[in-house]
């Protein structure tokens, strides 16, 4: 076993490359073949996460107006518009807020239009009820002062 000249890693006598840097194992030590990387650090923050894009004055003095979004519905939606229209982290929740009223409404009408089915009216209360559940989170999310699009929401290019 012979050791590499760029991580001191053991490595077979026969190895061309280490198995662990990648360097030239055939170089004399000191010289480098391959100079030495840092390892690769992905980026774990998601895109969907626009918590950075706002004040944090702003999250503060709008903690209240963007949980009524998500709890009054279309009534928290005009609240919000008429006392926090100049404030991007309230604007932000009721662009989400209304993504999530539209489709809840989109539901609700093909349920009625499909009433007859057995399966579509059932699919369509699992559906209202995954909604409502991820209007809790992001209540709960907005307590924590966050800013960040709703599951299943997210992937909806409207109300950009």
């Amino acid at each position: 076993m012979k050791t590499c000249p760029v991580c001191n890693n053991s490595i077979p006598d026969d190895a061309v490359f280490c198995e662990n840097c990648g360097a030239n194992t055939t170089v004399q030590p000191g010289a480098y073949a391959v100079p030495p990387q840092q390892p690769y650090m992905p980026n774990f923050a998601p895109s969907y996460d626009h918590t950075a894009e706002f004040d944090a004055k702003d999250i503060s003095d709008n903690k209240v107006i963007a949980m009524l979004v998500y709890l009054m519905g279309p009534i928290g939606v005009i609240i919000a518009l008429l006392v926090g229209n100049s404030s991007p982290y309230a604007a932000f929740h009721v662009r989400q807020a209304l993504k999530i009223t539209v489709v809840n409404t989109l539901v609700a009408i093909i349920s009625a239009l499909l009433f007859w089915t057995v399966i579509v009216p059932f699919a369509a209360g699992i559906l209202m009820l995954a909604l409502l559940v991820i209007k809790f989170i992001c209540f709960f999310q907005i307590c924590e002062g966050k800013a960040i699009e709703p599951a299943i929401i997210r992937n909806l290019d409207f109300l950009k």
